[in-house]
């Protein structure tokens, strides 16, 4: 009988208790954005991992890692995966802070940890009462991407601090070796880089004999021999020319128009140009291009040798000096950006696609353009500023709307943008190693935006089809997401010649009227009016009039 009575109250005793968590449950509700308890993380883990079958968790990963193969893979990741688990593998998306329970860390312990198998499986078939879908088909066999996302997984992986401690030792004693060191690891990388213009921004036509674009007898404006020439500057949008006077290189007042083939003056003004203009005597001689333009132009150019340790942007310039990397390649004794967070890898590029001065101006007596002191891995903000901007007032770097106004500022656009805000970075379209697409896109424009900004996709556009969201047709150019929310309105110095606004900001007609800053409706459509464009506007379903 008290043995009855010992299991009638437990048994009581559950009920009244499980009736109370019903009706605190029910009183409740349930919610998405709830955070999860430690208890029910704990158990949704084990779970996961229970229903992983053990021929499955104890496979191996068949494919090579190599660098095709990881890009082919961060690819897949950026259609597949990234509206969840974001670009760097954080989680932290819109879709994946709500989602219960929440989208896991890739780069945490709790997923490295996994085995090869157990990702795959998960890959593959999904989890149950999660958010996670199967990728895999169950009719037919694993296609190996989802064997290649494992890789793309693991290469998410945050250093160690063994690691972390390697990189900072091997930081003050590791030396310059250049690009060519590289070659023998990372053949295919190498080669791809030694097409793109970063490695071809400074050449000297002594060992690069088609260096120089113009016939110099059509050179009516600055008469000057091939003799003069140390090194040529540019082949894309203009070219310049240095001449050699003792340690220093100073940029000979004439340069060659590449678009429409003619030669014009150059000479940054005392007054209305580039801020150093006024620091240096108005006379090219007297202008050496190591303070003004020879830091951004090479790796570990030095203030008091004026020696570099390789001209060109080398690989070296974004993964740190790699001699000890060389002798014994490792993960913790080299920097790769992509291990960075999302503001230190961007600023990798921001030290020289931006406009601004160093904190510290003059240095030992010169004024420099580009953040001396500065490598990757330190902090740009200790060394370097972003030119100010004034809402309102239109100037040499800037529109009234703070959208670049001149050349070789995409970074003071993009610190702005919604997109750096998510912590997109360049390399999340540009590869800077080369691609065969225009200013290496990892692919076409409207593919890489398309990647994350699908009609069907919760970054919008919240339209059924794309041509519902341009007004117009598939495969023109008012289709290309950059027409519109990257305009070529920034100048590039030379007449005809502008480059693409990185704010992402789409430019209404009504801020050219008001503030002349050029609208991509009325630069496509060169025959119209901004009135035009803004009826045309008027009447499209899915704008709001406010927003207009």
């Amino acid at each position: 009988m008290k043995i009855l009575r010992k299991f009638l109250f437990a048994l009581l005793t559950i009920v009244v208790v499980g009736t109370a968590c019903g009706l605190l449950l029910i009183h409740r509700g349930f919610r998405a954005t709830t955070m999860p308890s430690a208890w029910e993380s704990v158990l949704a883990r084990t779970m996961r991992e229970l229903a992983v079958p053990v021929r499955e968790r104890n496979e191996k990963n068949p494919m090579a890692a190599t660098s095709d193969t990881l890009q082919q893979a961060r690819e897949t990741f950026f259609v597949q995966c990234a509206a969840c688990h974001g670009v760097d593998g954080g989680g932290k998306t819109q879709m994946g802070l709500n989602l219960y329970p929440r989208v896991p860390d890739l780069r945490a312990p709790a997923t490295q940890n996994l085995s090869d198998g157990e990702i795959h499986y998960i890959i593959e078939n999904g989890v149950q009462f999660t958010g996670m879908p199967a990728w895999g088909n169950p009719h037919a066999e694993s296609s190996g991407d989802s064997w290649k996302l494992v890789q793309f997984i693991r290469s998410l992986r945050p250093l160690s601090n063994s690691e972390l401690a390697q990189q900072v030792s091997t930081a003050g004693l590791a030396h310059y070796v250049g690009s060519q060191a590289c070659e023998k690891c990372h053949a295919q990388i190498y080669t791809r880089w030694k097409k793109t213009p970063m490695a071809n921004v400074v050449r000297d036509p002594r060992s690069h004999p088609d260096a120089i674009i113009p016939d110099l007898a059509t050179n009516n404006v600055a008469r000057f021999t091939a003799d003069q020439v140390a090194f040529v500057y540019g082949t894309i949008w203009k070219q310049r020319y240095f001449t050699k006077v003792g340690d220093d290189y100073f940029p000979l007042p004439v340069q060659w128009v590449v678009g429409n083939h003619t030669w014009r003056p150059y000479m940054v003004p005392a007054k209305g140009g580039d801020w150093w203009g006024a620091v240096y005597p108005p006379d090219n001689m007297k202008r050496p291009t190591g303070p003004t333009c020879d830091g951004c132009h090479s790796v570990d150019y030095n203030i008091q040798t004026k020696q570099v340790a390789e001209w060109n942007v080398g690989c070296e310039r974004c993964h740190g000096p790699g001699g000890e990397h060389a002798a014994h390649p490792t993960r913790g004794n080299i920097i790769n950006p992509a291990q960075l967070d999302t503001v230190a890898a961007t600023d990798t590029c921001i030290s020289c696609h931006s406009q601004g001065q160093p904190l510290a101006n003059p240095i030992q007596g010169k004024y420099y353009d580009w953040p001396v002191g500065y490598r990757v891995g330190l902090k740009l903000q200790d060394y370097w500023k972003l030119e100010d901007c004034t809402l309102g007032q239109i100037t040499f770097y800037y529109f009234p709307d703070c959208t670049a106004h001149k050349n070789r500022m995409q970074g003071n656009d993009f610190a702005q943008s919604v997109m750096y805000q998510h912590g997109i970075t360049c390399a999340s379209c540009h590869d800077a190693h080369g691609t065969a697409n225009y200013a290496q896109l990892r692919k076409p424009a409207n593919q890489i935006c398309l990647d994350c900004h699908g009609p069907t996709s919760p970054n919008g556009p919240h339209t059924a089809t794309l041509a519902e969201h341009t007004h117009h047709k598939d495969g023109g150019a008012g289709s290309e997401c950059v027409a519109c929310h990257m305009p070529p309105i920034e100048s590039e110095g030379v007449p005809g010649a502008f480059v693409h606004a990185h704010t992402f900001r789409f430019i209404l007609p009504s801020a050219t009227d008001k503030y002349g800053i050029p609208s991509p409706c009325t630069s496509c459509h060169t025959g119209k009016s901004t009135a035009w464009a803004e009826e045309a506007m008027s009447h499209w379903p899915e704008r709001s009039p406010w927003r207009r």
